[in-house]
């Protein structure tokens, strides 16, 4: 896949169409309602600085959970927007996330905080901020994900570092395009620092004993994930 491919295939999908919709309206309510400008580069910089944090804590401890597949109502809602992108990361049908999670999360995490600082129009720049740095993510999470070989230094060791989470071991590398937290946390690593690939890497410890007594997403699954999707696709 060429560069001009990824960003033809990225600007068709229909989430992202969505998000740079609602950056729209967010900008026209902005307009309507104004911040001053310290209160709006304050929002811009809150929600921009804020979204590694809030990803990371999200991914680690919401995404890659042992506790919402326990809960019936729950289970098919982590099945979409996590368990399926593992199972087999390169199905892209699951590759970005679902409007249905993302956007809520955007707005009850930013719009309070963008809010408290410059009242609607505050509220409207953080929001409309969170909108636009998801675009960013997903588009880098298309570059990780899809057949496209980065020639840049920052964007191949982002690829390499997504990958390693992917297919060696899923309790590191939470980040995206940002790993600074997982620093912080102690969860970064390179391929090289952990000898052992993760048993549960693809099915993030839904292993086929727990499905025994949380059915509900082997269920909709049709199965339980174990080994490699390739190896899987030819049985």
């Amino acid at each position: 896949m060429t560069f001009k491919e990824l960003v033809v295939a990225y600007f068709q999908y229909p989430a992202i169409i969505a998000y740079l919709a609602l950056s729209v309206v967010m900008l026209g309510i902005y307009v309507w309602q104004p911040a001053t400008l310290l209160q709006t580069a304050a929002s811009l910089a809150v929600a921009v600085m804020a979204y590694p944090l809030a990803w990371y804590m999200l991914h680690r401890w919401v995404l890659h959970s042992q506790w919402m597949y326990k809960v019936k109502i729950l289970a098919p809602v982590w099945k979409r927007i996590h368990y399926d992108h593992h199972q087999d990361p390169n199905h892209l049908e699951v590759l970005f996330g679902s409007l249905t999670t993302t956007l809520p999360t955007i707005v009850v995490i930013l719009a309070p905080i963008g809010w408290a600082i410059g009242g609607v129009g505050g509220a409207a720049a953080a929001v409309g901020a969170g909108l636009l740095t998801t675009c960013f993510y997903e588009f880098c999470h298309c570059v990780q994900h899809l057949k496209y070989k980065p020639r840049n230094k920052w964007l191949a060791q982002m690829k390499a570092r997504h990958m390693a989470h992917h297919f060696h071991d899923e309790s590191g590398n939470f980040g995206i395009t940002n790993f600074f937290w997982d620093k912080v946390f102690g969860t970064f690593y390179e391929r090289p620092d952990r000898k052992e690939k993760s048993e549960t890497v693809f099915n993030l410890g839904y292993t086929p004993e727990t499905a025994e007594r949380y059915p509900w997403v082997a269920e909709l699954s049709g199965g339980v994930a174990t080994g490699h999707p390739t190896q899987r696709a030819k049985d």
